[in-house]
């Protein structure tokens, strides 16, 4: 599949679109919250350094096809969304993956970016189903992924550990219209 360099989604709040060198800052300055980072998996560093940045830059530089984005509100990258692409029999869906800086919480953008999002996942990458696993505790996530059109299919026991915790995952799936 060919690079994607441009992703033409407009939003309320800006649009999301292709990763670039001059996002480290914004990455850290955003990315650098123990609030995001505790509803995240592993990988998201905390503290959320520069060195951090550079390296997540470099890495979605080199995706082919493109499937990490940012987020981006006036002319800064504020928050991410992607999707891991699945393999062999489950070459038709993808995991999604969101985050959003804390001072744009609450306005209703994450879930229009989940949405405009998952229409392009669809449509450019030929997925039939889209899903998620938040933290259970994380009832925000779980809200942003019901507004997007998600629905809740179950609930993943004791599957995570995150900060030394037990935690239970939420399984939520969104299908694609044209396949049902």
């Amino acid at each position: 599949m060919e690079q994607i360099t441009k992703i033409p989604i407009a939003t309320t709040f800006g649009c999301i679109r292709p990763w670039g060198e001059q996002d480290a800052g914004s990455l850290v300055k955003f990315g650098n919250n123990p609030k995001i980072a505790k509803n995240l998996r592993d990988g998201f560093p905390s503290p959320y350094t520069l060195e951090a940045a550079n390296r997540f830059l470099a890495n979605v530089a080199q995706q082919n096809p493109t499937t990490f984005f940012a987020l981006e509100h006036q002319g800064e990258a504020v928050g991410a969304v992607g999707l891991s692409i699945s393999q062999d029999v489950h070459r038709f869906s993808a995991e999604l993956a969101y985050w959003l800086g804390e001072p744009l919480w609450g306005k209703g953008w994450m879930s229009e970016a989940v949405d405009l999002f998952c229409r392009f996942g669809f449509e450019t990458f030929q997925l039939i189903r889209i899903f998620a696993e938040p933290y259970a505790i994380n009832h925000a996530s779980g809200r942003v992924l019901e507004k997007a059109g998600f629905t809740l299919e179950g609930r993943l026991k004791c599957s995570v550990v995150k900060d030394g915790k037990v935690l239970d995952q939420l399984m939520y799936a969104r299908i694609n219209p044209d396949y049902l």
